[in-house]
């Protein structure tokens, strides 16, 4: 419990408590999944998932558990290969960075995680200096699926990890490498019938005088569930036991997977997240009550929507924003789709403009370099951006899309004598999955279509996607839905007919992304600027 007792004895020595912040679930209505968090202090620190968006693994400050703020990345890159590069027909689509574990122990920060690509290491990262500071690589050998990390109080390192089965593997204590003959075997075998998922996505503490496992199971026909298992020995026996179960705020799914974190003056609360269809995986806050020596999140297990924190309210929320491109670097909030470019963006050639400059010749968005993204939100929002297409040369595309695998954009296009047109194109990549002959299979698939086009009439033009998302889960016959629209002037706009019907598919396994793009289709040399990006909820 070495995480832990320096909270209990601050928690124990302070008599008074500050204002609250009201929390009104979800936290923000965007895509923060897989988070991990702990306290250094009065902070608060969280890591989420981006998989194979660059940079990798954002780090979050907090100090109301409410009000959360990008402020760091882990690094730059997973691995400079064709997969992260786009090259070769590769990508790390569905894959990259998975489910950091993050704790801070004696002046260090340590973040552990997998690239799911890469299927015989584990990354951990360190640094004494998580708002600002470089972090250092070590890779383990072995793949350590959703791996939890624990620095004991005798001052051994342990992760925990896997699927179903979990596995407890030692390491050396400054996490430079699984060490040699030490503890490693399964300590938890779930129960294997009736159940979809089987224990994953856990969180390993010590707490008092008990080993605490944090995981999720997926009851069959049921919703997603987070359970609990403790023993008083590392080794077990184990015994279980629910702590937070049932649909929320009017969907089907279940709220669950994340991070528990003991306030300074000794509240303890969860942030868990809930699926939510195209927008994402969107997290929550829930209180934790300890019962019987239980960890009960929400009301006695159950989710719930509205309630105090008891910390004093703090700053405003920076996980995504609008940009007007004044600065000279690029803001937190943007991420990548794979490795960018360096020498073909820029901030600086046109001081207030993002240029972004043509780099590989690709048939379609899904392959295309240097495509710059924001997260969506919900539950309504607008995403627009203001395009100078003078820089174009034939075959190129630019402007803006929603991203995912079944994608759609709307941009301006040069064809090869050089005329420009507005298009509205959809641009669908992924997997197809199905049963043929009793077996199941699965195909890859790229669907290219121009939806509608029309003679550009000014190299300004101003371009909006409006963004639509259901409260219901996951129901077809009420979908999360895109539109698309132009304009010459910012004030009278036209709108395609065109719907984009928006699905989360495991095939990228993120929320929709609002994405900045310009790409060649016949040689490279063009280039967009964009004046600003601004995004704004409209409900």
């Amino acid at each position: 419990m070495l995480a832990f007792a320096a909270t209990l004895l601050l928690a124990s020595s302070c008599a008074e408590k500050p204002g609250v912040t009201r929390v009104v679930n979800p936290l923000t209505y965007t895509d923060i999944p897989d988070n991990d968090l702990i306290r250094v202090g009065d902070s608060y620190y969280m890591v989420s998932t981006t998989m194979y968006f660059c940079p990798v693994a954002p780090i979050m400050k907090s100090k109301d558990l409410v009000h959360w703020q990008i402020v760091n990345y882990v690094c730059d890159l997973i691995e400079d290969d064709d997969v992260y590069n786009l090259r070769n027909g590769r990508n790390a689509y569905g894959k990259g960075q998975w489910a950091t574990s993050l704790r801070y122990v004696d002046g260090t920060y340590y973040a552990l995680f997998i690239a799911n690509d890469q299927p015989d290491k584990t990354y951990v990262y360190k640094t004494d200096d998580i708002e600002n500071g470089k972090w250092t690589k070590t890779e383990l050998e072995g793949k350590f699926h959703d791996a939890s990390m624990l620095f004991d109080n005798d001052g051994r390192l342990y992760i925990l990890w896997g699927n179903g089965d979990l596995h407890l593997t030692e390491l050396e204590p400054d996490a430079s490498a699984v060490k040699k003959d030490g503890i490693d075997s399964v300590i938890i075998e779930s129960p294997r019938e009736g159940y979809s998922l089987r224990a994953e996505g856990v969180h390993f503490y010590h707490i008092d005088d008990y080993y605490y496992v944090l995981e999720i199971d997926w009851p069959s026909g049921g919703v997603r569930t987070e359970t609990c298992w403790r023993s008083k020995n590392i080794l077990g026996p184990y015994e279980s036991k629910v702590v937070l179960s049932g649909a929320f705020d009017g969907r089907k799914d279940g709220v669950a997977q994340g991070g528990i974190v003991q306030t300074q003056y000794g509240d303890w609360y969860a942030i868990m997240f809930q699926d939510h269809g195209a927008v994402g995986r969107i997290p929550t806050v829930q209180p934790v009550t300890w019962v019987d020596g239980w960890p009960m999140m929400g009301d006695n297990g159950t989710p719930v929507k509205e309630f105090d924190v008891n910390l004093t309210p703090w700053g405003e929320d920076y996980v995504w924003d609008s940009d007007e491109f004044d600065s000279g670097t690029l803001a937190l909030v943007w991420q990548w789709n794979h490795k960018p470019v360096a020498d073909r963006w820029s901030l600086s050639e046109r001081p207030g403009w993002m240029r972004l400059k043509t780099c590989n010749v690709v048939p379609g968005i899904a392959s295309a370099r240097n495509t710059l993204t924001q997260r969506t939100v919900g539950p309504c929002s607008s995403s627009s951006v203001k395009l100078d297409a003078s820089g174009l040369k034939p075959g190129d595309r630019a402007g803006i899309c929603a991203f995912q695998s079944n994608c759609a954009t709307v941009g301006v296009e040069v064809a090869e004598d050089g005329s420009k047109a507005l298009v509205v194109r959809e641009n669908s990549n992924g997997m197809k999955r199905g049963m043929k002959d009793g077996k199941p299979y699965f195909e890859r698939y790229a669907e290219d279509k121009v939806i509608c086009s029309e003679a550009l009439e000014s190299e300004n033009v101003w371009l909006r996607i409006d963004y639509t998302f259901t409260p219901s889960s996951l129901d077809l016959s009420e979908p999360d839905t895109a539109t698309f629209s132009w304009s010459y002037d910012g004030e009278n706009w036209k709108t395609s007919d065109y719907t984009l019907h928006m699905r989360y598919t495991l095939d990228y396994f993120t929320g929709y992304r609002t994405a900045l793009y310009c790409y060649p289709t016949i040689a490279e040399g063009g280039y967009a600027d964009f004046d600003w990006f601004r995004q704004q909820v409209t409900e």
